[in-house]
């Protein structure tokens, strides 16, 4: 793959500062059970935006595909999330960043992520690290992932677990709480795989690549970790 990666934002947009990023554009909302399709607004919520920040942090020269499915709240429909997928792939998106979850397997949803897959997108989804599954992250051919706090920014953590397949970085590009966790890992992934498709790989080999990356291997143990941490501690004394 070339260096102009392009990359779908599926989210709750972003800000005027990423306008020169942005490619395509477009809102998606339910109304009488249709998905219409409309012009993007303004991020309300911010949340797009610290996505948008943490994806370009990475490859400052990545193309922005944006799909608004959120508008005043954090909450969206399988229904909105699905069109904009196939939107996106429509438009020539080669990642798909997937900061969301959903509680139900919804058919409409688990299909646009198979038509996607199928065409060769990775779809990069969020995984809670604790609780029920959401989806689209617990569909088959999904990137998983998750927060890890041993994780720095930019560094990974190979999970192979039922929940995840790896963990990053929490926290947004300022560092503040404000919509850390999973949201913010998952686009620390997208962002890495984004610069490895910009140096010439792609959706088949970045798995093995990531977990040449990795700096942790294995489900962070937080107890072992802070007694790790409280040993270093006594021996510096």
């Amino acid at each position: 793959m070339g260096a102009a990666v392009r990359l779908g934002l599926i989210d709750s947009g972003c800000s005027a500062a990423h306008a020169s990023n942005v490619v395509a554009a477009a809102a998606f909302g339910v109304q009488d059970g249709v998905v219409r399709r409309g012009d993007a607004q303004p991020d309300r919520l911010g949340h797009g935006s610290r996505i948008a920040d943490v994806l370009l942090h990475f490859l400052p020269q990545a193309e922005l595909v944006v799909a608004q499915v959120f508008g005043e709240r954090l909450t969206t429909s399988a229904l909105q999330v699905a069109a904009a997928i196939d939107w996106a792939v429509a438009n020539e998106a080669h990642i798909l960043n997937l900061s969301l979850g959903l509680r139900a397997p919804r058919a409409v949803l688990a299909e646009a992520c198979a038509r996607a897959h199928a065409a060769g997108v990775l779809l990069c989804a969020a995984a809670p690290t604790r609780g029920a599954p959401v989806f689209p992250a617990a569909f088959a051919d999904m990137l998983r992932v998750t927060g890890d706090a041993r994780c720095a920014r930019e560094e990974v953590a190979a999970l192979g677990a039922a929940h995840a397949d790896f963990g990053a970085h929490v926290r947004p590009l300022d560092g503040t709480l404000s919509g850390a966790g999973a949201s913010m890992a998952c686009a620390h992934v997208s962002g890495l795989a984004a610069r490895h498709f910009a140096a010439g790989g792609g959706p088949a080999s970045l798995r093995a690549w990531l977990q040449a990356q990795a700096r942790f291997h294995g489900v962070e143990d937080r107890a072992r970790e802070a007694a790790a941490r409280a040993a270093r501690t006594d021996d510096s004394r």
